[in-house]
């Protein structure tokens, strides 16, 4: 076995690099322990000092939350920008970065003339069409959930999600399968109708359907606690004015519904800018910006300027978005949920939109349906799409059980990184609710300098993609002072503060809706910051800390572009497996492995919502108490008594 000289470590002269690493990860933990506790005393001082009024929780929040995104999240991304101007030798060179910035494959408008327009304006484009669709039909399926009497809610909500927990690769197999060249509906058309098989599929069309059907669950997500508080008795008291449903409806429900809506656009928007299964498996020739770094940073081109470039337009798009949402909310309120009890009930929609809402959700829920069919009958099949004879043995392969001496052996191909994906997801996913819900109070709650670049720095690592975000990562942590390559805490890191965004952009859409009078009332009655966040925040954000453990957890398990830069041969995640199975031909594998984390993933989403439970924003109607007037009878016997 070789070995390496180390001093001072009490192990001899000599000892095996196995054993350095481990002690070396032993003394990095340390340090970070120590490195906490030395911030939590500065962050005590400055209380002391009367920062933030002298409340100690709120200066130990912020100044651990800024700690922690710089750490992982401004310092990778800071690490692949400063690469991308560097030559091999570490020295200062930036002809990379000009040449490719002035790229005309990139900035192109070649589409208005008849040709093809650039990476740029494509991406954009088509993050605009995924945001407004996903955001409409994210609308529709709340409203159908909260307005409408339409039966079996419960079974639809769950639809809902069923398209965040499937991997995106899997979604795009099935377009293939439904509608590609030898697909069933290709195949039925031409038969029927002799209509030509075509290509349509494969281009911008086909990766914005795949979107639509990845990111209405988000929107979705978003927009459901949005719906459910505006206030039952702002539209009871329109309809006393007179006013029609509809008037009530595009005039009071829906303005009110704002932040929920520019929320779910946002990060719909962000979502489709930052995509890459969809746009690997259905794009085609026609790239966009995230498959395109793909190619720059693992590709023959090797050029880290050129993918340092694309991930700064992407940025840029990003930023352009989140300042437009700013200006469009700022100066306005949108507090519906107050200290006082609302016994009303919401008015029904009217009839245009009832029945708008019934035509987008039913063929929409049909059509996922359908999607989620073909994957669930592909595990059964022998060849998916070539022969489809009947067989249990792709689950066998993945997931099967011996008794070996009197114990059990989980002798299946699939339980290793099965066991070690559930148990990193079910780590890192209270984490992210923790970080981004508290995150999203600062925001709205509180006022300190530089909140507005903190609340950028957030959306960094939800904008770059997740390509992008494993480079950065392996570049800034495979070497001190925090060498973490190789270990499940970078993998907690990586979905922590990659997926923190959502749970932060779901509580600000919620918590813009409760008015800050509940604090002060509490905080009047002598409570403290923490206990008002725990007794009175907390208890009306149940829809957002639903939607931010369930798409933390969804993430961790199904997420690809990051992870296959980050697993190793100790910690395998679950799409990276799966991704070496397509690789190797083995579909039959794959699918049957991704029906069983749907269905894992369905069963530990209706735990979370147990745990979590609903939120009660009307007073419960008491029984009315009938109580007798005595009789005459027994007023004359009180009487003598």
């Amino acid at each position: 076995m070789p070995s390496v000289s180390v001093a001072g470590t009490g192990y001899g002269w000599r000892t095996s690099p196995a054993r350095w690493r481990r002690d070396n990860r032993r003394w990095v933990r340390g340090a970070l322990l120590l490195l906490t506790i030395f911030l939590l005393i500065f962050a005590f001082a400055l209380a002391e000092r009367g920062v933030l009024k002298g409340d100690a929780f709120v200066v130990a929040s912020i100044v651990l939350l800024v700690a922690l995104v710089t750490t992982f999240v401004l310092y990778p991304v800071l690490s692949l920008f400063v690469a991308s101007v560097q030559d091999i030798d570490g020295s200062f060179k930036p002809d990379g970065l000009i040449a490719n910035m002035q790229d005309p494959a990139i900035w192109s408008l070649g589409c208005f003339t008849g040709g093809t327009c650039g990476t740029a304006w494509r991406t954009l484009g088509l993050a605009l069409m995924t945001a407004s669709g996903a955001t409409l039909l994210g609308l529709a399926f709340a409203l159908a959930a909260t307005r409408t009497s339409l039966p079996c809610k419960k079974a639809l909500r769950m639809l809902t999600i069923l398209p965040i927990i499937t991997p995106p690769f899997v979604i795009g197999l099935a377009l293939i399968l439904l509608f590609g060249r030898s697909g069933v509906v290709t195949e039925s058309l031409a038969t029927l109708f002799g209509i030509e098989p075509g290509r349509w599929l494969y281009g911008m069309t086909g990766i914005w359907i795949a979107q639509v059907l990845s990111f209405t669950p988000i929107a979705f997500l978003v927009l459901i606690g949005v719906v459910e508080g505006v206030s039952p008795s702002l539209e009871e008291a329109s309809q006393t004015l007179r006013a029609s449903r509809w008037r009530t409806f595009s005039r009071i429900s829906l303005p009110l519904m704002a932040p929920g809506l520019a929320n779910a656009f946002l990060i719909s928007f962000i979502e489709s800018m930052a995509d890459f299964g969809n746009p690997m498996v259905l794009g085609g020739s026609h790239g966009v910006l995230s498959t395109e770094i793909f190619f720059s940073v693992v590709g023959a081109q090797n050029d880290p300027s050129r993918a340092a470039v694309l991930a700064m337009i992407l940025l840029g798009f990003t930023l352009a978005a989140f300042l437009v949402q700013r200006v469009w909310l700022s100066g306005k309120s949108f507090a519906t949920v107050t200290g006082k009890g609302d016994g009303g009930r919401h008015v029904m929609l009217p009839r245009p939109v009832r029945y708008s809402v019934y035509g987008m959700v039913i063929p929409w829920g049909l059509f996922t349906l359908v999607i989620y069919g073909m994957i669930m009958i592909g595990g059964f099949v022998q060849s998916w799409g070539l022969n489809n004879n009947l067989t249990l043995d792709h689950y066998i392969r993945a997931f099967s059980v011996s008794v070996n001496q009197g114990q059990l052996v989980w002798s299946g191909v699939a339980w290793s990184s099965f066991w070690t994906t559930l148990e990193i997801a079910l780590i890192a996913a209270p984490l992210t609710a923790i970080v981004g819900l508290l995150t999203a109070w600062l925001i709205v709650r509180q006022k300190f300098a530089g909140r507005q670049t903190f609340e950028f720095m957030l959306m960094l690592s939800f904008a770059i993609p997740g390509t992008v975000i494993g480079v950065s990562y392996v570049m800034a942590y495979n070497l001190p002072p925090l060498e973490i390559t190789g270990t499940a805490m970078i993998l907690i890191a990586c979905f922590v503060f990659r997926n923190m965004p959502v749970g932060v952009r779901g509580g600000i859409a919620a918590m813009s809706q409760l008015d800050k009078s509940l604090d002060e009332a509490s905080l009047t009655l002598g409570a403290n910051s923490f206990r008002t966040l725990r007794k009175v925040v907390l208890p009306l954000l149940k829809p957002a800390i639903s939607a931010a453990l369930v798409y933390a957890f969804v993430r961790a398990i199904t997420s690809i572009s990051a992870v296959i830069f980050l697993v190793s041969a100790q910690y395998n995640m679950a799409t990276s497996y799966i991704v070496g199975l397509v690789e190797n031909g083995e579909y039959g594998v794959a699918i049957a492995y991704s029906s069983v984390l749907i269905v894992v993933m369905l069963l530990i989403i209706g735990l979370f919502q147990l745990l979590v439970g609903e939120r009660r924003l009307r007073r419960a109607i008491q029984p009315a108490v009938i109580i007798a007037a005595p009789s005459a009878s027994t007023l004359t016997q009180e009487r003598a008594v």
